[in-house]
């Protein structure tokens, strides 16, 4: 009896012992991968609150520093993130826009009600020259969302002949008179926003035709031709996906898009607050990603059986955090504070992008400045950098970089309450540079971690990078106040020839790995 019991006393010890082994990182870098397309930082920029009006466009006229009516001081932030594509003019806001109310001169153009957010007057100040404008002063390539909702097959025609015409028509001869003689470069042409829900309350089958229709007439000069995106489903939807895949062969159709949204409640009715929320919303936000990558997964594997050859893209091109609005705001303008939560929530739908980045050759944050899980938050001429831009900025050397298989051995469960999810998360690529990078995320509010790293059969000898992190899980960046959340240098030097990454609780960490 006594050995026994002496035998089962080793054998819990034995357990103890690996459940307390320290995590591992392994990556193979000799098992390269598909490349991570730098449109995966996509971005977004609607027609909603003062997203685009105020928090980016101010006019030529503003005393705020400006180039031709756009805030020198976003668009120099925006080219710092090496912002790749910007999407406009929507969302929802998409398919009630007619462009021709977007051209002209400023003060003729037509006022109507944006009755999507906030019921305000829309002034069409922000037309297609102004997009173009944006996206030519950061560098991005544009995607410009048509209008099947209110529009029509024609509409959104003449409005790609507008824009990327080169000899002479009455619609080219008149983007001349407005300003330019060049065409815009369009690179993708989206038919219809949400189709089965603000863009018409579709049935995706109904969709099918009308795509089939529109997109046959959509002709532009070969070399300036976009590629094409038919509008799909959201969330765990596979309908759309598995409706598009069969019924759009034979005609042009480059990719799907699919949207979704992390709720901490996960009801739309109460969501959740952006700050003084309690560790159970922390977790349930970021847990949330494993949502997203099954979504991924079930719809692409739908693409995978009607599109061995992997042609059309599946672009996640909404996506981010949707909180209760800011006390005091318009409702429908979707203001909401950023914090340190939405750092690792946006690091974390990275992870899950790179590892779809075969068929994700593009995702959009919802959105650029002011609404939602923004970039930048601007006040009058004020203007402050949210923890995710800090989070988009660590991760530009993943924009083309070369995906590479990567694990954790032994990651630690972080769970609150009913929840649950790995406590670390990790991405590996070799960038553009020739450097070997690694993205983490500890989503413990309360441990730190420690890792050891092997890259191949070695043990590497430093790490380099910048680690993101703050005392609080709501700390945030406010207008006229000292930042809270900021990167900061990071460095670790192999010892006995082991390197090993220290991670505080709720952090992100980018670093290069060296030898």
């Amino acid at each position: 009896m006594k050995k026994q019991l002496l035998a089962l006393v080793a054998t819990l010890a034995v357990g103890a012992s690996a459940l307390a082994a320290d995590p591992k990182l392994v990556i193979n870098p000799d098992q390269p991968g598909p490349v991570i397309h730098r449109n995966i930082y996509g971005q977004f920029a609607e027609h909603l609150g003062t997203g685009i009006y105020e928090g980016m466009w101010v006019g030529p006229e503003s005393k705020i520093p400006n180039v031709r009516g756009w805030r020198k001081d976003v668009v120099s932030a925006l080219k710092d993130l090496k912002v790749p594509l910007v999407r406009w003019p929507g969302g929802c806001f998409a398919d009630e826009y007619h462009w021709r109310d977007g051209i002209g001169p400023r003060n003729k153009r037509p006022i109507k009600i944006n009755t999507n957010w906030g019921g305000v007057p829309e002034t069409n100040a922000v037309g297609t020259h102004e997009f173009f404008d944006l996206v030519e002063q950061l560098g991005a390539e544009a995607y410009v969302n048509g209008n099947l909702g209110t529009g029509s097959a024609q509409e959104m025609s003449e409005w790609l002949e507008y824009m990327t015409g080169e000899g002479k028509s009455t619609l080219t001869d008149l983007r001349r008179k407005n300003g330019r003689d060049k065409p815009f470069r369009v690179h993708y042409f989206a038919v219809g926003n949400e189709s089965w829900g603000c863009g018409g309350n579709m049935r995706p089958e109904y969709y099918v035709d009308l795509y089939r229709q529109a997109v046959t007439f959509l002709k532009t000069p070969e070399k300036n031709r976009p590629l094409f995106i038919a509008s799909g489903g959201h969330d765990a939807r596979t309908d759309w996906t598995e409706v598009l895949a069969k019924g759009l062969k034979g005609v042009p159709f480059d990719a799907i898009s699919h949207h979704g949204y992390t709720l901490p409640t996960g009801k739309w009715e109460k969501k959740g607050s952006a700050v003084g929320f309690p560790e159970a919303e922390w977790i349930s936000t970021l847990a949330h990603t494993q949502r997203v990558d099954e979504w991924v997964r079930k719809n692409t594997a739908i693409l995978d059986q009607h599109d061995p050859a992997r042609k059309v893209g599946f672009y996640f091109d909404e996506w981010g955090s949707w909180y209760d609005p800011e006390p005091g705001s318009n409702p429908g303008f979707l203001v909401q504070r950023n914090t340190l939560r939405d750092a690792l929530l946006a690091a974390l739908h990275f992870h899950v992008f790179h590892a779809h980045a075969e068929r994700v050759k593009m995702s959009n944050v919802a959105q650029m400045v002011n609404v939602l899980q923004a970039m930048i938050l601007t006040s009058k001429d004020q203007l402050v950098l949210t923890p995710t831009y800090h989070a988009f900025k660590l991760y530009t050397p993943f924009q083309d970089a070369t995906s590479l298989p990567v694990r954790i051995d032994d990651n630690p469960v972080y769970k609150v309450g009913a929840v649950e999810m790995p406590g670390l998360s990790a991405t590996a690529a070799r960038g553009k540079d020739g450097k070997l990078y690694v993205g983490l995320v500890n989503a413990n509010a309360n441990q730190p971690a420690e890792l050891t790293v092997q890259v191949g059969s070695t043990s590497p000898k430093a790490a380099r990078g910048q680690l993101l992190t703050a005392a609080a899980m709501d700390a945030q960046n406010e207008l006229g106040k000292a930042p809270q959340v900021l990167p900061q240098a990071y460095e670790a030097q192999a010892a006995g020839g082991r390197l090993t990454l220290k991670l505080p609780a709720k952090s992100v960490l980018v670093v290069a790995i060296e030898g």
